[in-house]
């Protein structure tokens, strides 16, 4: 007996010395585990603060959503997203203003994943920009409506694509809103994009008037800001040829 005494204090301080490592470790885990969380919340604060992180993951959402969708297969057909008016779309109790084109941002994201668009895009290298737009708001969306934004390309030149998008109030149908969208093509065509996807030319619709007076206005608005810039006054030019 008097012999096994020096063995079972020996057998405790293993055991003290093996959950002081073991207390040790499970500690320096939980710092490192904390220095990540720190980091990464330092990272998303970053990014919150240097970038517009909800548009870019809203634009993420749209495409990647348009991929379960089913496809528009009329280069010219409708699509209509559902909507509704949230806390963070509101100034005084109804839809800010600027709210409105982001929605439409989205929409034409969706849709020119749907039709293909994007697609020959890709094929052909080309870069859609946004060139103009007007926006009439002819109602509000107050807080928690429902609205379906219905977005459809109507003509095109050889330069762009023109765009109706109109937000529809599921409370009443009417059209609160309606926008007009010039999608320019860099470096191709809107006829080769549609060549490219329906493999034949297609013909382009006639021009609603109220589209008509809105592409006067861009090219007088253009040839009014190259006048004041001392630039030569190309559309002229063109028609002269």
């Amino acid at each position: 007996m008097r012999v096994a005494a020096p063995c079972l204090s020996v057998c405790a301080s293993e055991d003290r010395a093996q959950s002081e490592v073991a207390c040790a470790a499970g500690l320096c885990a939980g710092f490192i585990v904390w220095d990540l969380c720190l980091g990464a919340l330092g990272v998303l604060l970053l990014l919150f603060c240097s970038l517009d992180v909800w548009y870019f993951l809203r634009v993420a959402w749209a495409v990647i959503g348009a991929w379960f969708q089913k496809p528009v297969w009329d280069v010219l057909g409708e699509q209509s997203v559902p909507g509704r008016v949230l806390l963070q779309d509101i100034d005084m109790g109804h839809m800010n203003n600027a709210r409105y084109l982001r929605e439409c941002d989205f929409a034409r994201f969706s849709l020119y994943s749907r039709n293909g668009v994007f697609k020959a895009c890709r094929a052909l290298r080309a870069t859609l920009v946004v060139g103009a737009t007007t926006i009439r708001l002819r109602r509000a969306l107050f807080l928690g409506e429902a609205f379906e934004l219905r977005t459809r390309i109507v003509v095109w030149d050889e330069k762009a694509f023109y765009l109706e998008q109109r937000f529809v109030s599921c409370r009443d149908g009417l059209v609160a809103a309606v926008m007009f969208c010039k999608q320019n093509v860099i470096r191709s065509s809107p006829e080769k994009i549609l060549q490219y996807l329906c493999k034949r030319k297609v013909e382009c619709p006639d021009y609603p008037e109220e589209l008509q007076h809105w592409i006067s206005f861009i090219s007088a608005s253009s040839q009014a800001l190259r006048a004041q810039s001392g630039l030569k006054d190309t559309t002229t030019e063109n028609k002269d040829k």
